[in-house]
């Protein structure tokens, strides 16, 4: 027989993964087990068909290679050294010990430490809902070590094992922002509509402080008003820390729209803006708690709860819960700090021209707060409480023009100032990116709304 050119071609497969519909290995899958075991032994089989070809022919078969490939030693790991990372959020209902259990931490002399450490214990106090806690424990549940947000700071506390024990320490963090778009829909009221959609409660508190001087977000909330929003976080390594700054809003109250974008002017100040460039910090707030309901409106003859005479009631009562803070509703200097007659705890703040507040029944002031003292718009100023002549908590609002009480939901108040020109412009370019981000947002929920 005359010797012809031959070709080889091999193709390289494992026996176990490809092969001849006959090939055992398909039809017992418990054998690849058995491969498995081969292989983490440090042996593994691998197959070759070498298929020769003649000029004009078919392939054939002409023989079956089979080697033993050496795999690298396996080392076994020391479960006993092992570290266990975990990540848990804070819960509405969490304690220090609830959470150490979801963190898999069973250690009671790193509770015993973070209840009663100097530095450690700020843990306890800042449980908040929706923070990102991260701890590391060994084998027997023994915290390594723990990592936990502090409130308004971009930086950690973190608590750490070492030889002589635990040490909590602070560090800073650098972080990362991130951009959001979001929508929703008033069911029953803010925070149950932003929890609806995940928006942080953070941001729905602003949302309240931006449109507040418009908007009474307890009385005027209507089923079916909507809002869209543009809002940063922050975050961590890719975990969110806390909430930013809203970039832009939009709000629709009984079919009635109020927008707001943030910017920053040419000397550094910041605000939020009309999409016409009008300022939306009123000279006054419309209320000195961000949320609570009026008990007893501003009135010329009432019947006294506790003298039971009717007389002129120069204020407007605003029920909250003890300890709920309050705040100066326009920047001003604090005329009167104390207590007076049947007012209780009562602070006077002395504002712009023959402008003047009142705020009484005071469970106690915030600190630093005193006679003489410089405070601003939206400042906690004090506590809603029950001293004086109070049937039960609340706060005792007036509104004064010249030492005279005025009905506040009635008097007309000074405007604030317009952008205009080279301003304007600079407003209306800068915000183009927040404005093109709010009409995603708005279109998301129509979107939503119609699958």
């Amino acid at each position: 027989m005359d010797e012809r050119p031959v070709n080889e071609k091999v193709a390289w497969f494992p026996r176990f993964a490809f092969g001849p519909a006959s090939n055992p290995m398909l039809r017992h899958p418990w054998i690849l087990g058995g491969v498995a075991s081969a292989a983490l032994l440090g042996m593994m089989t691998a197959s070759a068909i070498v298929l020769r070809t003649e000029p004009g022919g078919s392939p054939e078969p002409v023989r079956t290679v089979i080697e033993r490939l050496a795999l690298p030693a396996v080392t076994l790991v020391d479960s006993g050294a092992a570290e266990f990372l975990h990540e848990e959020r804070v819960q509405r209902s969490d304690t220090l010990s609830s959470l150490f259990s979801r963190l898999g931490i069973n250690d009671p002399k790193a509770l015993a430490f973070i209840s009663h450490d100097q530095n450690a214990s700020i843990i306890a106090r800042q449980l908040r809902p929706g923070k990102t806690v991260t701890a590391t424990a060994d084998h027997e549940g023994q915290l390594v070590s723990l990592f936990f947000p502090v409130n308004g700071k971009d930086s950690m506390l973190v608590v750490e094992r070492g030889k002589d024990g635990f040490t909590a320490s602070e560090r800073m963090m650098h972080l990362s922002t991130r951009i959001h778009v979001n929508s929703g829909e008033i069911v029953s009221s803010l925070f149950g509509a932003t929890d609806e959609v995940g928006i942080p409660d953070a941001i729905a508190s602003q949302l309240a402080d931006i449109f507040g001087s418009d908007i009474d977000f307890y009385r005027d909330l209507r089923k079916g008003d909507r809002f869209a929003v543009v809002f940063e976080t922050l975050t961590y390594h890719g975990q969110y820390f806390r909430s930013g700054r809203i970039l832009a809003a939009e709000f629709v109250n009984d079919h009635k729209t109020y927008q707001a974008y943030w910017f920053e002017t040419e000397n550094g100040k910041g605000g939020y803006y009309t999409s016409d460039g009008k300022s939306l910090r009123k000279t006054f707030l419309r209320s000195p708690l961000e949320f609570s309901r009026v008990t007893s409106g501003f009135s010329n003859s009432r019947l006294h709860p506790i003298l039971q005479t009717i007389r002129a009631h120069k204020g407007i009562d605003y029920g909250a819960p003890t300890g709920t803070p309050i705040r100066a509703v326009a920047d001003g200097i604090v005329e009167f700090s104390g207590q007076q007659n049947g007012y209780g705890n009562v602070i006077v703040l002395k504002h712009q021209g023959s402008y003047s507040t009142a705020y009484g029944h005071m469970n106690g002031f915030a600190p630093g707060v005193r006679k003489g003292v410089r405070v601003s718009q939206g400042d906690t100023i004090g506590f809603v409480g029950q001293t004086g002549l109070a049937t039960g908590p609340h706060l005792h609002y007036e509104f004064r023009v010249n030492g005279q009480q005025i009905n506040p939901e009635t008097v007309a108040l000074p405007d604030t100032a317009h952008l205009e020109g080279a301003q304007l412009a600079h407003f209306r370019e800068a915000t183009g990116p927040s404005r093109s981000s709010l009409d995603l947002a708005r279109q998301t929920r129509i979107l939503a709304s119609v699958e």
